[in-house]
């Protein structure tokens, strides 16, 4: 079963990336490196397989 979308966005705020708004359902963060992602999708929405390797290389470029 995939995480969700919620569960990716705290993974990201505990790595350090800041929220910095977004239109609709979409989010986007920024890390204090340079690091930049976006994620879509409602809080409660299962994680798209994209989404989910795109947090884990973003998490890993700032650690």
């Amino acid at each position: 079963m995939p995480p969700k979308i919620r569960e990716l966005l705290s993974k990201l705020q505990s790595a350090g990336f800041e929220n910095r708004g977004g239109k609709g359902s979409h989010r986007n963060f920024t890390h204090q490196k340079g690091s930049k992602i976006t994620i879509s999708g409602k809080t409660g929405d299962d994680a798209k397989q994209y989404q989910i390797k795109a947090v884990k290389k973003a998490v890993s470029e700032v650690s």
